[in-house]
């Protein structure tokens, strides 16, 4: 439609199309990052290395049962709740401020619009990928490197006939190029009407899963290194526990014939190995310990900066990565919500387009308080899944349909063909028609299938499980898997609200006064 409506302008005499002037790109390379900036996110560097990682790829007592940094993040960074039902003393202050900090510097990079983030995103879409290629050269001279890339390159087959495992890699695909966000089709909207769309495209797509594998490189390298250090560790707490007992000299037992010395000493001794009760060191026990979102960046790959030469660097030069990634993310998203409302003309135009950015970011810093309490953490884990995932492929499934079988897909290839002086070819034509429909509906029903399967729940940090340090699972209460539901439904709802008042429109003859070219 928008499609449509471009190439009526380009070649009406219209006056009000005329002096319709909208902001454009400085150049095709602004686009391109701000494009790449969008999709590449923190998908990319946390989301697709735990992925891989998962299927083959008086607080004094919590501190000692758990690792220092396991107890950092958990109680002096977040003081987490036992339950998601547990708020504890409200806000937590020190996270508002830094929510606080985060707004303020996204709405002043997005100020203007293209105007002012199209100068920021040479920097918040190059930096990452210069701090990535640091942190390759690094994680690949550390120790267990090479056992941490094995590991992410070697599949475990066996997983592969579960649909939890396809579900989840179509899912971080919508995640990693976010789709269905709006974002990217805001940021097309700024280029000229004859551009080749199907170059960017590709080209954006290309970039994205290019990204998602060079950034797991040094990820898994890193997390190599750690499961490294942890192996050695629990072999040296091993090795202190039998030299005591069997008064065995200092430095006989080492890492490389620990084995022959364990086995030696069961032969003989073996009720007093057992009564040793020594750690099972396994190295690829520890490789498989997966984290996900939050927990890989501030737990598993924390725990490995902390061992490297001068932590301090690598940690300022990866969170600041991680700070960047995701201020190229929000662009995007910010921008699809204020495209539409400057284009549609929801707002007088006495008020200026800075005005109506502040007030989605306000909006979006009070929607986001929620996680900076004693429970944000579980609350995230909640948007995370039930507000971006399931609704993606339900808003790209109802895109697709609307292009193609209702906008009518000649039209469509019409348009394209005005834009870039050539007509899509068949893999285009069976993509659109049959294939991405069929695909974006299994992936629905397999999604569907999957949640009712299984009672709705969530890992709690609750030191006074029974099994501490590991997370305990708790059941959702009814107000909360309501909330889930909302968080599915309300994103999506708009979809058939919007095709109701259509037909209404169209039933009873309603159109629009002025512009005919609005309707194409």
């Amino acid at each position: 439609m928008a499609a449509g409506r471009v190439r009526a302008c380009a070649v009406s005499d219209d006056n009000e199309c005329q002096e319709e002037k909208r902001a454009k790109w400085d150049n095709k390379l602004q686009y391109v990052l701000s494009c790449t900036g969008f999709a590449v996110g923190l998908g990319n560097v946390w989301r697709f290395p735990y992925l891989c990682q998962t299927y083959g790829g008086a607080f004094v007592k919590e501190c000692e049962q758990s690792t220092s940094v396991d107890y950092f993040w958990y109680r002096e960074t977040l003081n987490i709740s036992p339950d998601m039902n547990m708020n504890g003393s409200g806000l937590q202050w020190w996270i508002v401020l830094c929510l606080i900090a985060a707004w303020l510097i996204l709405y002043i990079c997005i100020l203007r619009g293209i105007e002012s983030f199209g100068k920021v995103i040479y920097f918040t879409a190059i930096f990452p990928y210069l701090v990535l290629l640091i942190l390759l050269v690094q994680g690949l001279t550390l120790p267990g490197a090479i056992d941490g890339l094995i590991y992410l390159i070697t599949p475990e087959l066996t997983v592969l006939n579960q649909p939890r495992v396809w579900l989840d890699a179509a899912t971080q695909i919508f995640f990693s190029l976010s789709l269905g966000y709006g974002g990217l089709i805001a940021f097309s909207s700024y280029n000229s009407v004859k551009n080749d769309c199907e170059v960017d495209a590709v080209t954006v797509a290309v970039i994205n899963s290019f990204t998602s594998i060079f950034a797991s490189i040094p990820i898994f390298s890193i997390l190599g290194f750690k499961a490294t250090m942890a192996y050695w560790d629990c072999l040296d707490k091993n090795i202190l526990l039998i030299t005591n007992e069997f008064d065995i000299q200092d430095g006989n037992i080492t890492k490389e014939n620990y084995d022959g010395w364990l086995n030696d000493l069961n032969a003989t001794h073996s009720d007093r190995i057992l009564f040793l009760n020594l750690k099972n060191c396994d190295l690829q026990n520890l490789l498989k310990q997966g984290a996900s979102g939050t927990g890989l960046v501030f737990i598993a790959f924390t725990e490995a900066i902390v061992r490297m030469p001068v932590p301090q660097l690598w940690a300022i030069l990866f969170f600041f990565m991680l700070f960047s990634l995701g201020l190229s993310s929000m662009f995007g998203n910010i921008e699809g919500i204020l495209t539409p409302l400057l284009d549609l003309k929801v707002f007088p135009k006495c008020v200026p387009k800075e005005m109506i950015a502040a007030v989605i970011c306000l909006v979006s810093f009070l929607i986001a308080l929620i996680f900076t309490t004693a429970s944000g953490n579980y609350w995230l884990a909640i948007f995370d899944k039930y507000a971006s995932a399931f609704p993606l492929l339900i808003i790209a499934f109802f895109e697709l349909i609307g292009i193609i079988y209702i906008y009518g897909i000649n039209r469509f290839c019409d348009d394209l063909e005005f834009m870039t002086g050539r007509r899509p070819n068949l893999y285009w034509h069976m993509t659109w028609r049959f294939i991405s429909p069929l695909l974006l509906f299994a992936i629905f029903v397999a999604f569907v299938a999957i949640e009712e399967q299984h009672q709705l729940s969530y890992g709690a940090w609750n030191p006074n499980y029974v099994d501490f340090p590991k997370k305990e699972e708790k059941e959702y209460t009814g107000w909360v898997i309501f909330v889930c539901v909302f968080l599915v439904t309300f994103p999506t709802v708009f979809i058939p609200l919007t095709a109701l008042h259509q037909l209404i429109r169209s039933k009873f003859g309603v159109c629009y006064q002025g512009n005919p070219t609005i309707e194409l």
